[in-house]
């Protein structure tokens, strides 16, 4: 089922595309976007955060939320404070590990492919959305994205998915900040050396729509 129009997706990604594994180079890299299908909830989270931002006294990192630079009191505080905020999230899991073929060793193919596959899941519901990018984020994957995008902009009926396509300071953005926060905790589940891996995605379990992970692990 298609949502209505005005839809509001605000990307995020987590992990890198390198293969040195043990070498410093992640197992995943993750592609989460958040959706917001009333203009008017999205206009309440950007206060939330922003209240949270200034009782907590937040001015690091330019008084930014960022999962990867947040302590985990902070985080649980951040996920606490929005719980009530009506959106979704769906997020890509590429499991480096278990990739074959040498278009993997290609960087540019596991931005691209990820990328794809989440949008290939939430087109169908896309109706004139606007999707919003960190400006300051990673260069190779707004590219890939907004390649894909120009490709792939209207359904086989002629139906327009994306309206527009822009791009923020995430230090400006509260909405870009909680894309971070959620493909962080997304991510964290896939960290196998740590205690709280499930402990934030918890906390947003009811915005799930879905998580895809691609590859499967090998059946032993």
């Amino acid at each position: 089922m298609r949502w209505g129009p005005g839809l509001l997706l605000f990307f995020d990604e987590s992990g890198d595309t390198g293969m040195k594994f043990g070498k410093g180079s992640s197992d995943h890299f993750i592609v989460a976007a958040v959706v917001f299908r009333d203009r008017e909830e999205a206009n309440r989270c950007d206060r939330i955060i922003g209240d949270l931002r200034q009782d907590l006294g937040i001015t690091r990192n330019r008084g930014e939320f960022h999962f990867a630079k947040v302590d985990d009191g902070i985080r649980i505080q951040f996920f606490e404070a929005i719980a009530s905020v009506e959106f979704l999230y769906s997020a890509f899991v590429l499991n480096k590990r278990n990739v074959t073929g040498p278009g993997f060793r290609d960087k540019a193919s596991c931005y691209k492919y990820p990328t794809r596959l989440l949008l290939e899941n939430l087109a169908p519901r896309l109706n004139n959305a606007t999707i919003v990018l960190d400006k300051c984020g990673n260069r190779t994957f707004c590219d890939q994205l907004r390649r894909y995008l120009k490709q792939h902009g209207t359904t086989a009926g002629g139906e327009n998915t994306i309206r527009k396509i822009k791009q923020q300071n995430s230090h400006a953005n509260n909405l870009i900040q909680l894309a971070d926060m959620v493909c962080g905790a997304v991510a964290r589940c896939y960290s196998t050396n740590r205690r709280d891996k499930l402990r934030y995605r918890q906390l947003i379990r009811h915005n799930e729509l879905q998580v895809r992970v691609w590859p499967d692990p090998p059946q032993t």
